[in-house]
């Protein structure tokens, strides 16, 4: 079928919009990005962007709305209309090295950041019980695994992690009503601002960088297939629910961090450098329930991030090499388990210490996120891809526009973080 020539229709023109009842059936992939998304590094660099700067980045949601949005519906589209996730569609298009290429750079990516969720699972463990943090993440692993070799596993995923996100959620909003919610003025100057303080860049982009990745658009269409979506879902308003959910629910969470950074820690001129410090901080204000909240707001960060970013780090590696990606294979279920052991040696011998765990998984990523969304983009360009269906230029247009500022992001990232990377081993 051609793409739209004559009266000749395209797939789509006739698919009816899915009832919001329907809709709500329908998603779930894009809420386990959320939950991966959302790691102990996240908060923390929310956390950070709100003491250092207040509501002086407030601002960053926006590029953040634009490029998550996109990222989700393209990556989300080019499944349905090729018939293939991600790295599959690079395999097809590109060749057996470009998906082996884009399959061990994004697998790197999920591996390190999978040691920052050990760190902040276990002392949201020790927020609470008072238990020391490697007891804590050791016992959390245990679940995962669990949930790993059980049966229906997506399905567990999808619930587990919707109760994680809406744990962190209420924890910091409660904690954001705690000190009093935001001053709404300079909330809104905040958000029309557009300004880059001096010194912010490294942080605004990491910022923007780790809430808004293409990697998850890339694993949500894995997630897509285990939830067994098909091309009415492109059009009937499933897959941008999907993706907005995603994207808010990013937003509520991230949003609430940096404004609890912004009125408690921003005037006082203290700093953190991981996020159950902010806990402590915030005892003066709330008394020895700020322990309890944030624990609990770090063991749904945490155990989500651990739970669903190590499933993606095995999809991925085990897409690019033409592997067998099912949940409940051998392949996932046993790499995960040798990821989580792996990430546990390198991660206890460290001390617990996220901060050089996340410096190493900032440039795996700088490194994975233009590699797997350069194809992304060469694919959504083809008219052979596109055939038979209504042209995207809309979403063309946007994608090129977010992969460019991704390009931005990795020279800027590439530029600070290698020369500290290397230092580590100097």
């Amino acid at each position: 079928m051609s793409e739209n020539n004559g009266n000749q229709a395209v797939f789509g023109a006739d698919v009816k919009r899915l009832p919001l009842k329907d809709l709500v059936k329908r998603i779930g992939p894009g809420l386990i990005a959320t939950g991966i998304v959302i790691g102990p590094g996240a908060v923390t660099t929310s956390a950070m962007l709100g003491a250092n700067y207040g509501y002086g980045l407030i601002w960053l949601i926006l590029p953040i709305i634009f490029m998550g949005i996109t990222f989700m519906m393209v990556t989300n589209r080019l499944a349905i209309i090729t018939g293939l996730p991600t790295i599959h569609a690079i395999r097809k298009y590109y060749g057996p090295v470009a998906a082996a290429v884009v399959g061990i750079a994004t697998f790197l990516a999920c591996l390190f950041f999978t040691m920052g969720n050990i760190s902040g699972t276990g002392a949201g463990v020790n927020l609470i019980t008072g238990l020391n943090w490697k007891i804590g993440s050791a016992f959390m692993i245990a679940v995962v695994i669990y949930c790993y070799f059980a049966k229906n596993v997506y399905s567990k995923v999808e619930k587990i992690i919707t109760i994680c996100i809406l744990g962190m959620i209420l924890s910091f909003y409660a904690t954001l009503i705690g000190v009093g919610g935001p001053d709404w003025g300079q909330f809104t100057r905040g958000l029309v601002s557009f300004q880059i303080p001096a010194g912010s860049l490294a942080t605004a982009l990491a910022f923007i960088s780790t809430n808004a990745a293409v990697t998850s658009g890339v694993y949500a269409t894995y997630l897509g297939k285990e939830k067994k979506w098909n091309k009415e879902d492109l059009f009937n308003g499933v897959m941008l629910t999907d993706a907005v959910v995603h994207i808010i629910s990013v937003i509520l969470i991230s949003g609430s961090i940096i404004l609890v950074g912004a009125i408690v820690l921003h005037p006082t001129g203290q700093s953190i450098k991981a996020p159950a410090q902010l806990a402590e901080m915030l005892v003066p204000i709330m008394g020895n329930a700020a322990r309890y909240i944030m624990g609990i707001a770090l063991v749904g960060a945490g155990f989500s991030s651990l739970l669903a970013n190590t499933q993606r780090g095995m999809v991925l590696l085990g897409a690019g090499f033409d592997k067998n990606v099912g949940l409940e294979t051998k392949f996932i279920r046993f790499g995960c388990l040798a990821c989580l052991i792996f990430a546990m040696i390198i991660c206890y011998s460290y001390g617990g210490s996220p901060t050089q765990l996340i410096l190493m998984a900032n440039v795996a990523t700088s490194i994975a996120t233009p590699v797997a969304g350069l194809f992304i983009l060469l694919l959504l360009w083809r008219n052979d891809v596109n055939e038979g269906y209504k042209k995207p230029t809309v979403l063309r247009i946007c994608m090129t526009i977010s992969y460019v500022f991704v390009l931005i992001m990795t020279g800027s990232s590439l530029m600070t973080s290698i020369p500290k990377f290397l230092a580590i081993f100097g």
